[in-house]
């Protein structure tokens, strides 16, 4: 069983379900209200207290700290903020709100995952969706917290992006079942797995991206396609890029990620010069300089990323990159970056796998491919 937080902040939960539900107190027998198929409840938060009302009735008497709503049909589900959720739903109060917490079995919860994380429509690459079946699970295993906190793992990419039965599809569903109670071994034990879209021509390992000690498993791995000058996850729609900054825009980027460190950010006005001075064995930007006229700011592995964000507010496409800046009086002008790659790029570069699925890899070839050293099999 996992258990998935997928919201902490809500002001009232709304749910329904097609098929047969009910609500349980804390100890998942003691009813608290009877549903019928299709009818619309509301809970609230009442003090410490959760309360339950059908949307165009009263509340029910019952007050509960925690509310479990289960469909009576294990192959049915639960709807809450519009999309479906197998398993049980698991109400609390939190700090600003309710939380709500899916709790379902491993595999149940991988086909709502494996779908969004890797994007996989066609039969032709399900070695891919299955590999990325292996390394979520892996991932989900390592992340099991106990009784340390009330959630296993977010429903966001603060964890793995995870969608509920809406977002399944046919194939992630078929690689989910393929590699059922498979993960990634590396001497004996199961390893967290990272990944990340596209590397960009070569994977990167922690030491390049993180703050992280290196990793017999997370070593670099070229992704170029043996005997020839084409890479398999060139296909990519981020495996080439280009980002341009104006004056202001660049400016506003270092302010405001000087302030994300508690630095006096406000009182910076111009940007002198930015240098890439340290380069990975992978070819990604180490360290990335800026000089200001109030100091210099000194970038490391994936704090470049945050600090020359889109605009959109994501974090820059990768550390895999080059620099040509136009500088005037007032400093720098204009900068551009030339890059390649979407992510952090340690582990399995997704597009690379899609590519090598489509060459006619296995998925355990693939794995075997990004994580050296690593063997797939069960727990224990």
């Amino acid at each position: 069983m996992v258990r998935i937080e997928l919201a902490d902040a809500q002001s009232r939960v709304n749910l329904t379900s097609a098929g047969g539900w009910r609500m349980y107190g804390a100890d998942g027998t003691t009813p608290v209200a009877l549903p019928q198929p299709g009818e619309r409840w509301v809970l609230e938060r009442d003090g410490r207290d959760i309360r339950a009302l059908r949307e165009d009735s009263r509340p029910v008497s019952a007050r509960e700290l925690t509310v479990i709503v289960r469909p009576t049909d294990e192959a049915g589900d639960i709807t809450f903020n519009g999309k479906r959720w197998r398993g049980e739903l698991v109400i609390t109060t939190a700090s600003e709100g309710l939380r709500v917490v899916n709790r379902l079995l491993m595999d149940e919860y991988l086909k709502g995952v494996v779908p969004l994380e890797i994007g996989v429509t066609s039969t032709l690459e399900e070695a891919a969706a299955e590999a990325q079946a292996v390394t979520a699970r892996s991932y989900a295993v390592t992340h099991l917290a106990g009784e340390s906190r009330p959630y296993d793992m977010r429903a966001t990419v603060l964890d793995q992006v995870y969608g509920g039965v809406n977002a399944e599809t046919r194939v992630g569903n078929f690689a989910v079942e393929a590699t059922t109670g498979l993960v990634l071994l590396y001497a004996g034990r199961v390893v967290n797995a990272p990944y990340s879209s596209t590397c960009g021509g070569s994977t990167a390992e922690p030491e390049d991206v993180w703050n992280a000690s290196p990793e017999p498993y997370l070593r670099r791995v070229s992704d170029q396609i043996p005997g020839s000058t084409h890479f398999y996850c060139e296909n990519a729609p981020r495996y080439r890029w280009m980002r341009h900054f104006s004056r202001d825009d660049l400016r506003e980027n270092i302010v405001r990620y000087v302030r994300t460190l508690g630095g006096k950010g406000a009182t910076l006005t111009t940007v002198r010069s930015v240098t890439v001075t340290d380069v990975t064995p992978a070819g990604r930007v180490g360290i990335l300089t800026v000089q200001t006229d109030r100091g210099t700011v000194t970038l490391h592995g994936n704090e470049m990323r945050s600090a020359l964000r889109l605009v959109s507010g994501d974090l820059l496409y990768s550390t895999y990159f080059s620099v040509e800046g136009v500088t005037g009086p007032d400093g720098v002008e204009t900068l551009t970056l030339h890059g390649g790659g979407n992510g952090h790029g340690v582990g399995m570069c997704q597009a690379g796998a899609i590519g090598r699925a489509r060459a006619g890899q296995d998925y355990r070839t693939i794995l075997r491919t990004y994580y050296p050293g690593t063997s797939v099999g069960t727990i224990g």
